[in-house]
């Protein structure tokens, strides 16, 4: 039976895969994407279920503006997206019972920080933080090969390498519990226990394990412009799913990759519904995933896959409710810092909460109502048994209750999902969510690189350099494009 042939297969319709398909699309190769589920975006996506609009799984926007990947993209595709500007990132609500809001200007921030962890050091601390953040932004489109596996690598990367970058890579050496203490702020527990929280959902690992550049920047996020898409970001994937396919792209829904086999200068591709041949394929999958049906991958990459009990999965909860006429949103995502775990989750320290926008009607069935995204690390997930989701689920709806962002009698609908909702959605192992944690021991440069087999097979996505987030998954895809480019396509 004859395959069909493309240029480029790409495996996935994350972030990074799209991002990916969108620029190889924009040089001109005829692209197959294929996706396993009956929607894109994988964890970048939303679902309608009684009612109501759910996220599946990411819930906040960062990656617009000067220096950030996905305006990198959109400017090089022209795609346009709708999106409202937050004013406010988000609030953490502490133990302590405090309250404090993660504002967007950087002297706003530091005024509200003094106030609730004391005046000592906390603007050199954040202004330190902020500073490493401008660089990381500023140099991650400048070096879009790196990590470097290749003598070309290098030349691109010194070309584009300067004295700050030499001087600002020593923080790579250094993790967050260094930083802290460089800053004399290792004693004050309140401001330890709001980094360590503040790290897990921005770089699934605490202050002891987290590199400075990377902890700083994440730390971060919140003073860079915060978006919200209405409708959910499935219109944020859905353009530039379009973008593809206007390219005379192609998007393959419910398809599986069962197994993709390098010939001597292509790549067979054989799926739930048929085969394909092409000349590179890159994969938008996790690494765990990508080395159970690619078994001509570069060996060394089974030494840099971690394993399920490193990696974290998510309890996730969505509600359905009504809002009381009086009632007003000044801020959609929220911190809670638990003052005791919940039900099976005793690692789990707070959970993260996300309302839709008040100004948004496109989630929801009926007017004044809302919808609240939910969730909280599950770690080791290979491990970890939640008998019974609605003990948690309970749990859950009475801190809201007590926090005042609802009441029981105006919920209108609830659904939870662990990590085994969470591989049957997306595929990815383990059912694990926000890419690889940051461990001390990897140093940027030791991170999976795009490249699979040293041939023409490519990797992106939040496994694969530098990790977690829309704006990392999104960066991925543009490293894995450029190193495919001058790889084989050389100046296009």
């Amino acid at each position: 039976m004859s395959q069909k042939k493309f240029d480029v297969v790409v495996v996935g319709t994350g972030m990074g895969a799209l991002s990916a398909a969108c620029l190889l699309a924009k040089a001109h190769l005829e692209v197959l994407v294929i996706e396993q589920n009956y929607l894109i975006g994988g964890c970048t996506s939303s679902y309608w279920r009684k009612g109501f609009v759910f996220e599946s799984g990411a819930t906040t926007l960062v990656g617009l503006g000067e220096n950030m990947p996905l305006q990198y993209l959109l400017d090089q595709t022209q795609v346009q997206i709708e999106a409202r500007h937050l004013e406010n990132p988000m609030q953490i609500h502490l133990k302590n019972g405090q309250t404090i809001t993660r504002h967007e200007n950087l002297e706003k921030w530091i005024s509200e920080a003094e106030n609730a962890f004391g005046k000592k050091n906390q603007r050199k601390f954040w202004e330190f933080c902020y500073e490493i953040s401008q660089f990381v932004w500023k140099t991650s489109l400048k070096q879009r090969n790196f990590p470097p596996a290749k003598l070309q690598d290098l030349w691109h990367c010194a070309k584009n390498t300067n004295l700050q970058q030499v001087y600002f890579a020593q923080y790579a050496f250094r993790n967050m519990d260094w930083l802290l203490a460089k800053f004399d702020l290792a004693h004050n527990q309140l401001f330890r226990d709001f980094v360590d929280q503040q790290l897990i959902i921005t770089a699934q690992n605490y202050s002891s394990e987290v590199n400075v550049l990377f902890g700083a920047t994440a730390l971060c996020y919140t003073n860079f412009p915060n978006y919200y898409v209405d409708g959910g970001l499935i219109n944020l994937v859905e353009p530039l799913a379009h973008f593809v396919r206007n390219q005379k792209g192609s998007l393959h829904l419910r398809e599986s990759v069962k197994k993709v086999v390098r010939k001597s200068d292509s790549y067979s591709i054989e799926t739930s519904k048929g085969n394909y041949e092409s000349k590179y394929v890159i994969f938008g999958i996790p690494l765990n995933n990508v080395l159970e049906i690619y078994e001509q991958a570069n060996p060394n990459l089974y030494k840099k896959m971690l394993p399920a009990a490193s990696l974290n999965s998510a309890f996730q909860m969505g509600i359905g409710f009504g809002l009381e006429a009086k009632e007003k949103i000044d801020c959609i995502h929220h911190q809670i810092h638990l003052e005791e775990p919940l039900p099976y989750l005793e690692e789990s320290k707070s959970i993260f909460l996300s309302l839709s926008h008040p100004a948004d009607s496109s989630r929801t069935d009926q007017p004044r109502q809302m919808v609240a995204s939910i969730s909280t690390h599950l770690h080791k997930p290979a491990e970890k048994v939640i008998a019974d989701k609605k003990w948690v689920e309970n749990s859950i709806l009475e801190i809201l209750e007590k926090k005042g962002f609802l009441e029981r009698k105006n919920v209108v609908y609830t659904h939870s999902s662990t990590q085994h909702s969470w591989e049957k959605w997306t595929n990815r192992a383990f059912g694990f969510v926000g890419g690889y944690p940051q461990f001390q021991k990897i140093k940027p440069w030791q991170m999976v690189e795009a490249r699979l087999d040293r041939h023409k097979a490519y990797l992106c996505g939040d496994t694969a350099y530098p990790g977690q987030g829309i704006a990392g998954a999104v960066l991925s895809g543009i490293i894995a494009f450029e190193k495919l480019k001058n790889d084989w396509l050389g100046k296009i």
